[in-house]
């Protein structure tokens, strides 16, 4: 039987505003709390610190949706949808906070620019760094050290990701996901989409010895195709290994994210030395 996989929470850091002290010393500010956004192509995710989560669904009620396939298709009305959200839902967003987005892994650069203008017209913040979703959800699910595959079963999206260490070796994706489910697209047929991009990087010679350890130390499953029964338990039988669900499936990566805006608040170098500014 697969094992769960139990996430890491950070303990709670905020940001705050230290006005004058009765003597004539100027206001000190300090770097306000760090925030994690998951764009998700059904649901919008936002992580305000930890234990502190705003999950929405996102284009509920518009003519067509904001995002496609883990893509920006409408940028106006992305912000315009968000910044209704934080409205009606009275979430205060720290201006200039640190700010670390979930990322389709293989996303094209035009497509993370998308997201970045979207991101820095509703929070603007200090900085904004992104994170792929599988390297996301690994560190969500404490589960990052070592050679790993991380399956990301979404909406819409499905990711496979070899890691080494919690970094992306390589990585595939096909534009399926649960919401796809209906009477002609099955719960088997989208985990037998996830074996098959197993399988693509196992074809490649040169990953063969690390998808096989990783297929050995068992995947994890995450995103909303982890939390059906028959879609993991075909993914047993299809890849022949243990799958791992992650503990918080839904929200491991927008966790991973919280923590990496953490660690990058806490640690800024290590961000600023990474041309692409990715956390």
């Amino acid at each position: 039987m697969p094992h769960p996989v139990t996430a890491i929470r950070p303990p709670a850091r905020t940001g705050m505003l230290i006005g004058r002290s009765h003597g004539s010393r100027p206001p000190v500010t300090v770097d306000a709390a760090p925030l994690a956004v998951d764009l998700g192509s059904s649901l919008l995710r936002i992580w305000l610190g930890p234990g502190r989560t705003l999950s929405v669904p996102l284009g509920h009620g518009l003519r067509s949706p904001v995002v496609r396939r883990g893509r920006i298709v409408d940028g106006p009305g992305c912000v315009s949808e968000l910044r209704q959200i934080l409205r009606d839902h009275r979430t205060p967003v720290p201006v200039g906070a640190l700010v670390v987005a979930c990322r389709p892994v293989l996303a094209a650069p035009a497509e993370q620019e998308a997201t970045r203008r979207v991101l820095t017209a509703v929070l603007a913040p200090s900085r904004l760094l992104f994170l792929d979703s599988v390297r996301a959800g690994a560190i969500g699910a404490g589960a990052a050290a070592g050679t790993l595959l991380v399956a990301d079963i979404g909406a819409q999206l499905t990711e496979v990701a070899l890691l080494e260490d919690g970094r992306v070796v390589a990585a595939r994706r096909a534009e399926a996901g649960t919401r796809d489910l209906n009477h002609t697209t099955t719960a088997a047929m989208l985990a037998d989409t996830t074996s098959r991009l197993v399988r693509e990087l196992r074809q490649d010679a040169a990953l063969r010895p690390q998808v096989r350890a990783a297929l050995a130390r068992g995947p994890i499953v995450i995103g909303d195709g982890a939390t059906r029964p028959d879609v993991t338990a075909r993914l047993v039988a299809t890849l022949g290994a243990t799958v791992h669900r992650a503990a918080s499936p839904r929200t491991a990566a927008l966790t991973g994210a919280g923590m990496a805006a953490i660690s990058a608040l806490r640690h800024p170098h290590d961000t600023e030395r990474r041309p692409e500014r990715s956390a």
